[in-house]
């Protein structure tokens, strides 16, 4: 058997749906949907067309309107639900949804970004170091675990276009890679989309300036995270870029796993 995982930063629920992503969600199919900044809170969304028929929907919203937040829908009913990591001040913006399916594990996560001025940087360098911890106990419980979403670093120089001259950038500072590294080294966790695709020039995020989305001209920052045992399992890879529903791309794996 297999299950398929989509992830999805949507830079706006209620904007992506007016894009036509809902309609090509449900014609995907897939088993699992992870978003983030979903930039709403689920008050807002009922009675909409947000929660189609034969999926689960389960959100954690920040508690400022209008401003990141992260969903989960899934084909089956998740045994349980694990909202946050435990760290107030990253909790308290809605960027980390766990649903458990037997011994695996998915989780709907969102980086804090650096991009917008020195403090949010500072926020984001100092989750750095809890959030490996976490994971490395995590990796060490026995379960298994595939943590989707924009983590707003990009590994490699293969992983974003003009690498050279973003290395004084927020989601390509030497401190953030040297994170990634000890995240696929240290912490045991894989990057799932490597594991299947090595080609260089795979994006998954393009800025609204200039020609970026033309030219692929992006950053690869959208990542299915995952521990070794279901890692193993990935059949294949897709980052879809026939439409454009956000700034990034939804991104497609699919595992041999029994769903």
């Amino acid at each position: 058997m297999s299950i398929s995982i989509m992830t999805a930063n949507l830079n706006g629920i209620r904007a992506a749906q007016r894009k036509g992503f809902f309609e090509w969600f449900e014609a995907q199919k897939p088993d699992v949907l992870c978003i983030q900044e979903t930039k709403a809170q689920r008050g807002q969304l009922e009675g909409g067309p947000y929660f189609p028929d034969g999926y689960h929907a389960e959100f954690v919203d920040a508690e400022k309107k209008g401003y990141s937040g992260v969903a989960l829908y899934s084909r089956r009913q998740p045994d349980e639900y694990h909202r946050g990591i435990g760290i107030p001040e990253i909790d308290s913006e809605g960027r980390w949804l766990e649903a458990r399916f037997g011994n695996l594990s998915v989780i709907s996560f969102y980086m804090p970004s650096g991009s917008s001025g020195a403090h949010r940087q500072g926020v984001k360098d100092a989750f750095l170091e809890p959030l490996l911890e976490r994971l490395k106990a995590m990796v060490n419980d026995g379960r298994e675990y595939v943590i989707c979403g924009d983590w707003n670093i990009a590994h490699t120089w293969r992983d974003l276009k003009n690498w050279r001259s973003n290395q004084k950038n927020s989601g390509f500072l030497p401190h953030e890679r040297e994170w990634m590294d000890r995240l696929f080294g240290e912490a045991g966790f894989v990057d799932v989309f490597r594991e299947v695709n090595d080609q260089p020039n795979e994006y998954t995020w393009w800025s609204f300036r200039g020609q970026a989305w033309a030219n692929n001209t992006g950053w690869r920052i959208d990542y299915h995270v995952a521990t070794p045992g279901v890692a193993a399992t990935a059949q294949s890879a897709d980052v879809h870029r026939a439409d454009r529903f956000s700034d990034h791309a939804p991104l497609t794996i699919r595992y041999d796993w029994p769903d």
